[in-house]
């Protein structure tokens, strides 16, 4: 994979910055898409061949009123109680879209796991661990990063855990 080190999101330069390997998928953006993971998933699939279950969506959670990270398929949903459990809270529900945009300094649809403002404790559908690499947001709609799923946790400090449900 390629490492890039100029410029680019918060994600990007944090990866640059730990060392860690990727390559960028840029795909034109529909505004109007339902969904910003599905919309990559297929343009990932149609040019590179990729399985969908290869793309993962990056979800903000409040566990006990602190926020925290869900990465999983985009093929799949996010189990809440599971990922309370995996961080040891009691509740899980989805934070508020403001709340998540504010939280990480990226919008919805482009918020990416790795390069948030704040470091939030992530947990990484155990689903990954099955892919040579995986895909998520690179910071904005529109950009994929391609990582290992090591990579992604060790940057993320992802728990890995079962996290996801069909």
């Amino acid at each position: 994979m390629a490492r890039r080190s100029s410029g680019g999101t918060p994600a990007t330069v944090a990866l640059s910055r730990a060392g860690i390997a990727f390559t960028l998928h840029e795909y034109p953006h529909d505004p109007r898409a339902a969904s910003y993971g599905e919309e990559a998933a297929a343009f990932l699939a149609d040019s590179l061949g990729v399985a969908p279950s290869r793309v993962f969506k990056t979800l903000m959670v409040s566990v006990d009123t602190r926020l925290a990270v869900g990465i999983v398929p985009v093929t799949a949903r996010l189990d809440l109680k599971a990922v309370a459990r995996a961080l040891g809270g009691r509740k899980a529900e989805m934070a508020e879209v403001a709340l998540a945009e504010r939280a990480t300094g990226y919008v919805a649809g482009g918020i990416s796991p790795i390069g948030q403002r704040r470091a939030h404790p992530s947990v990484l559908d155990e689903s990954a661990w099955t892919c040579p690499t995986v895909f998520v947001s690179g910071g904005r709609r529109g950009l994929d990063l391609e990582l290992a799923p090591a990579d992604l946790a060790q940057v993320t400090g992802a728990v890995r855990a079962p996290i996801s449900r069909s």
